[in-house]
């Protein structure tokens, strides 16, 4: 694995190290970047594992620096995530309010320097991410396992290392990012993760974890079920709903979910309109169906669609679907979907 790196304290699965690879052999590489004097800065990309992570690693240098912040370059538009930083007060700042050369020591979490353009020029001296390596970069401390379904289960792993408990705020940040970034362990994950959840199943506050999860809706958008519902067509064990204009496509997610607890329903289209493009949101079970095969198939020609077995979406900018004066309907959606089903 070629790329520039400090071999000093560093941990990257497949890569020579100078020490043996322990929890507590990481932690105190960890902490031996630090010193009492320092300010530090914790940079994340902001979700609910990044923020758990850096909420542990605050937790990890309470009383081995000085102070640290925890910064974020991207605005914060999910409502599960606002849900989870106000609900658990998470301390924050935007990136770009802050001097970032004014710290002494500057962290990432959950993410490498390559991911976005306004980390390129950071230098940063220590590094925890779960992501695969990507770009070249060096720092004093880094520990990328790609492997790993979360970052927040490594998060656990230092902790539990330092003998630190963690607070139920701290546990429920940690709980709910390893579900989120494992999908409640339907995607990538390891042993690992599990013994993490485990161990943070009887800390963390699942009534909150249950609470963020089902905050993705604001009052004004209740609307948007009633004009689904009042447009929805039915043919065959398929739905097929147009919803118009839309503030958010993650509305058209959450309508099509709620109408696949349908039963007798095998096929859910939801479309509406975002900005110059139309989105359409594919659901079935998955069951030698492929809701991805269908709107590659559709709507691939047009614009980007794609998507797993049960899941699926399309974006195709308006003007490449050629309606003229006519408005999209829930029948012209019937019409592209039957063409190709």
């Amino acid at each position: 694995m070629a790329r520039k790196r400090k071999i000093k304290n560093n941990i990257i699965n497949g890569c020579k190290q100078t020490y043996k690879n322990t929890a507590r052999d990481r932690l105190q590489a960890f902490w031996e970047v630090f010193e009492k004097e320092d300010d530090v800065l914790v940079i994340i990309n902001a979700d609910p594992d990044a923020l758990a992570a850096a909420l542990a690693v605050k937790r990890l240098l309470r009383y081995k620096v000085k102070s640290v912040t925890i910064a974020h370059p991207n605005e914060i538009r999910r409502l599960n995530n606002q849900a989870m930083v106000n609900r658990l007060k998470i301390p924050l700042v935007r990136l770009k309010d802050v001097k970032v050369n004014g710290y002494s020591k500057r962290v990432m979490v959950d993410s490498q320097p390559g991911h976005l353009p306004c980390f390129e020029n950071i230098r940063f001296d220590a590094i925890i991410d779960h992501h695969p390596v990507s770009g070249e970069w060096e720092a004093d401390f880094i520990d990328i396992r790609p492997d790993y379904g979360a970052t927040s289960t490594m998060a656990v792993e230092y902790l539990r290392a330092a003998g630190m408990k963690p607070s139920v705020a701290l546990a429920t940040a940690l709980f709910y990012g390893i579900k989120v970034d494992t999908q409640d362990f339907e995607q990538k994950s390891v042993l690992a993760d599990g013994i993490s959840f485990r161990y943070l199943f009887n800390i963390a506050n699942r009534d909150l974890v249950r609470k963020f999860e089902l905050t993705d809706l604001r009052r004004s958008e209740l609307k948007y079920f009633n004009i689904a519902l009042s447009e929805l067509k039915y043919s065959k064990g398929r739905y097929y709903s147009h919803v118009g204009r839309v503030r958010s496509p993650d509305v058209l997610v959450i309508v099509a979910d709620f109408l696949n607890h349908v039963g007798e329903i095998d096929w859910v289209f939801v479309s509406g309109i975002h900005g110059e493009k139309l989105v359409v949101i594919f659901r079935c079970d998955g069951y030698r169906k492929s809701a991805g095969k269908l709107a590659e198939k559709t709507f691939g020609s047009l614009g980007s669609a794609g998507g797993h077995k049960g899941a699926a979406r399309a974006e195709v900018p308006l003007k490449n679907l050629n309606l003229g004066d006519k408005e999209f309907t829930s029948d012209t959606l019937k019409r592209f979907i039957m063409q190709h089903i």
